[in-house]
């Protein structure tokens, strides 16, 4: 018997998991906040997040919290993270005591340093925090909803809870992991869009195939430094939801942060682009807080401090490079 799957948040992702769960016989819901999106994705089958895609016939959305959120088993939620707390703080009672929730957006809350299982975790205290955890991996949502190949992962340190969201997405083109670092899963994730971020700079400045390689990988470098200090598991950094979903971000023209980083370098507004992309490129809100992070613990991370003078501070991007390029020598070391 299948499973009753919530998911929060229309977008190009939350969409994408949905139609998955519905091809694999679960009964699939989406809370959107856009009426029209709903309407498209219940009577015609497609979403304006997903051009060209047909989404299965039994997938339903709706505006009203609890009709998509009644007896759901499992709750995805797929709404921006700065947004996250609020939304799911007002659908708590509708969320019931037994289910599992995920997040699937990759980012840190700027005010308060949390990720976004801690949110949750925060938003909905009667929920057991074992059954709360997050998906991550490198998963460009346009790909896995033409049922192109790829793997995820779902941590969260509810073992049980963890196999049952495994066993509902894997499909013969989805392979889904399991991995209880759910601290090391969700800081890989949200640090990949600032690294993504520096990478379009690279390769919007024509620096070449050699300087984004060595980008990826010394961000890669930051990233592990810090989530081992917080206490994650070194294995997470070099696994799918680490060096993967960073190869992913970081190369593919798909990639909204990466887009962001090749836009600023070629000299445009950030305010401009944002408009433009249509969409949230996370690695814009949580840079900050990804670098406040690293304060807290006394991490150094040259390459998101980069970023986020580019982001916020109004250094240019060649400098940001020429700064980077400048540091002084080192062992390499983690």
């Amino acid at each position: 018997m299948g499973s009753t799957v919530a998911v929060v948040g229309a977008g190009s992702w939350g969409t994408t998991l949905a139609a998955l769960a519905a091809d694999a016989g679960h009964t699939a819901r989406i809370w959107s906040r856009r009426a029209e999106v709903a309407a498209e994705i219940s009577a015609e089958h497609r979403s304006p997040y997903l051009p060209g895609v047909s989404l299965p016939w039994a997938l339903r959305a709706s505006t009203d919290a609890g009709e998509v959120l009644d007896g759901a088993d499992l709750v995805l939620v797929a709404v921006p993270s700065h947004a996250l707390g609020a939304v799911v703080a007002d659908m708590a009672d509708a969320i019931a005591p037994a289910a599992t929730v995920l997040s699937v957006a990759k980012a840190i809350e700027q005010q308060t340093l949390r990720r976004m299982s801690e949110v949750l975790t925060a938003v909905l205290p009667h929920v057991d925090s074992g059954r709360i955890g997050a998906l991550s991996g490198p998963n460009l949502a346009r790909e896995i909803a033409q049922r192109l190949p790829a793997a995820t992962v779902v941590s969260m340190t509810d073992p049980g809870a963890a196999a049952a969201c495994q066993a509902t997405f894997m499909t013969p083109n989805l392979r889904v992991y399991t991995n209880s670092d759910v601290l090391g899963v969700e800081l890989c994730g949200a640090a990949k869009n600032t690294v993504a971020i520096a990478a379009g700079i690279v390769d919007g400045l024509g620096f070449g195939d050699n300087a984004r390689a060595a980008l990826i990988t010394r961000g890669l470098a930051e990233v592990t430094r810090l989530g081992m200090r917080l206490g994650g598991d070194p294995l997470t950094f070099g696994g799918l939801a680490g060096a993967g979903d960073l190869i992913a971000t970081c190369t593919s023209l798909q990639s909204r942060n990466r887009h962001v980083g090749e836009e600023l370098a070629k000299g445009r507004k950030l305010d401009e682009i944002i408009d433009d992309l249509g969409m949230v490129a996370e690695g814009v809100n949580s840079t900050r807080a990804l670098c406040d992070l690293a304060g807290t613990v006394d991490v150094e991370m040259p390459i998101a401090d980069q970023v986020a003078g580019v982001l916020y501070d109004g250094v240019n991007a060649t400098e940001a490079v020429r700064r980077l390029m400048g540091r002084a020598p080192r062992p390499e070391v983690y």
